[in-house]
């Protein structure tokens, strides 16, 4: 479901600001706080339909940037952290305890204790605005949403021009038996009377009920785990369940496959390796084994997830969010809007990824296009994909996988500063 502005205008303070032209419209939002400028607006596509100031975390309980959704709703919420302190229109970020809330003490520098404060009749309006699910950008730096468009971006099938007459039997091209004429369907004009002409009934393609979020991430261990696990018992290994868990039955598996491959695995001591999953693979006839995953989730449910193709896997991808704003299915067209959020990678992480430059995740040129021209989905994900795009669907490209936010009745959560 997307956010829909249908409140009424009431009195604001000085520091906020509602587009008066939008009171009743039905709109796809989303809300972007910038930590630098204590500040929070409310975009509809490109444009500011309100603001506010706001108070984010303080020293020692800094508010988290990253990528959000509202999770829950609440007109009156005590904190189950801080004493019961009240928590008026409340709409909740993390089930850790991150949410947006009005507050009788925004001072417009950091003053809480990891929420994000705002003004009573603000917090109010925006209560008003917002459905869950709409994406919550927490950033350190101002950011604006940009249109984009992009081929790997997902778009609605246009509808054929012609259409498909399903009541037609269609002969075959070739005879059953050789030496027989071929039957061609044919209208003889001069020895049958022309039928009236029917109008043909058209119907405009149903949107989804339902927008989608998505995340494309590199492949972890878990993912590298179901293929193995799927793999395996496709190849006749009793691998058990497909659940990314390296049980009994798994181990005991990996262990008959590499025993049969003593050449393969003679310099390969590790139970789980890329050399494991390449000889899995090609013992399935699958080729080259994928190094990235597309999930997608709808009403904060998983419904799905897919390998994808990351050329230059070494390069960063860096952590990009795009909302789609409108879907015309008719002509097959998106607008997409894009936002690139600053995320340095540690050493560590860095390395556990296989990452040695990190140059595609700075707000430089044009890291969102690069970002895009590297991933390969597969045809057949895409389809299925372009069916169930409706406005207020969501994309994250991130490096840096699920992340510990995301889980249960969540939307995709990465957090770039904790």
């Amino acid at each position: 479901m997307f956010s829909r502005l249908v409140f009424g205008l009431g009195l604001l303070s000085a520091t906020a600001l509602v587009h008066p032209a939008l009171a009743a419209d039905a709109r796809t939002l989303q809300i972007i706080v910038s930590k630098d400028k204590q500040s929070l607006a409310v975009y509809d596509g490109t444009e500011v339909v309100a603001t506010s100031k706001v108070s984010t975390g303080k020293d020692g309980h800094t508010t988290p940037s990253g990528i959000f959704s509202v999770l829950e709703k609440q007109k009156y919420h005590e904190s189950n952290l801080y004493s019961n302190a009240p928590m008026p229109f409340m709409q909740r970020l993390t089930w850790s305890g991150i949410a947006l809330h009005e507050s009788n003490s925004v001072p417009r520098y950091p003053a809480s204790h990891g929420c994000v404060r705002m003004p009573g009749a603000f917090a109010k309006i925006l209560y008003g605005m917002t459905d869950l699910s709409v994406p919550v950008i927490i950033s350190d730096r101002e950011l604006v949403p940009q249109p984009i468009d992009h081929s790997t971006l997902f778009r609605p099938d246009a509808p054929s021009a012609m259409p498909l007459l399903s009541d037609v039997e269609l002969r075959p091209s070739m005879p059953d038996r050789l030496g027989e004429p071929v039957q061609v369907a044919m209208n003889d004009t001069a020895a049958m009377p022309m039928p009236a002409v029917q109008p043909i009934a058209t119907h405009e393609p149903e949107p989804p009920s339902e927008p989608i979020s998505m995340l494309i991430t590199r492949r972890t261990l878990r993912e590298t785990v179901i293929d193995i696990q799927t793999l395996l018992n496709q190849l006749g290994f009793s691998a058990g369940n497909p659940d990314g868990l390296l049980g009994p039955s798994t181990v005991q598996a990996i262990k008959a496959f590499r025993t049969l491959r003593p050449t393969e695995f003679a310099a390969d001591r590790s139970l789980v390796s890329d050399t494991l999953l390449r000889e899995v693979y090609a013992a399935a006839g699958r080729g080259e084994p994928p190094n990235g995953v597309i999930m997608v989730r709808q009403a904060f449910k998983p419904l799905f997830e897919a390998p994808v193709t990351i050329t230059d896997p070494g390069l960063a991808l860096g952590t990009h969010f795009f909302t789609l704003h409108a879907v015309d299915a008719k002509a097959g067209t998106a607008d997409w809007l894009s936002i690139t959020l600053e995320n340095n990678l540690s050493r560590e992480t860095m390395k556990r990824l296989g990452i040695t430059n990190q140059e595609s995740s700075i707000i430089t040129g044009k890291p969102i296009a690069r970002s895009l021209s590297r991933i390969a989905i597969p045809d057949e994900t895409r389809r299925k994909i372009d069916a169930l795009i409706a406005p207020g669907s969501t994309l994250t490209i991130s490096d840096t996988g699920l992340g510990r936010e995301t889980g249960e009745g969540t939307d995709f959560i990465t957090i770039t500063r904790g």
